[in-house]
């Protein structure tokens, strides 16, 4: 979370919605641990990473929903099986909650 912060305060300071997106638990195997954390801002600006690239695009679009949305924010799960994730081109499967939810001060 700490690599975020300096963007987010940024964002802040310009008056910019931001969104921020949590792994809070992995099944089998996933690329980031829980607590990675990764900032959206109204934009589509990305700040950090939840997945090291597998799912960004779909996390970036989730916390554009929420922002645009006024949504209190929402878990979202991101999985494939073994044989999936190789024909896509990772290494392995493996599930990867999250919780995205639209950050206020």
């Amino acid at each position: 979370m700490r690599e975020i912060l300096d963007d987010i305060d940024r964002w802040q300071k310009s008056g910019k919605r931001i969104a921020v997106a949590r792994v809070v638990k992995i099944e089998g195997s996933g690329p980031r641990d829980p607590g990675a954390a990764m900032a959206v801002n109204e934009d589509g600006e990305v700040a950090g990473s939840v997945s090291g690239g597998c799912v960004e695009g779909a996390v970036v679009g989730e916390a554009l929903s929420i922002i645009h949305e006024g949504s209190p924010g929402r878990m979202v799960s991101f999985g494939y099986s073994d044989d999936e994730a190789f024909a896509v081109g990772l290494t392995c499967g493996g599930t990867i909650r999250l919780f995205i939810e639209p950050l206020t001060w």
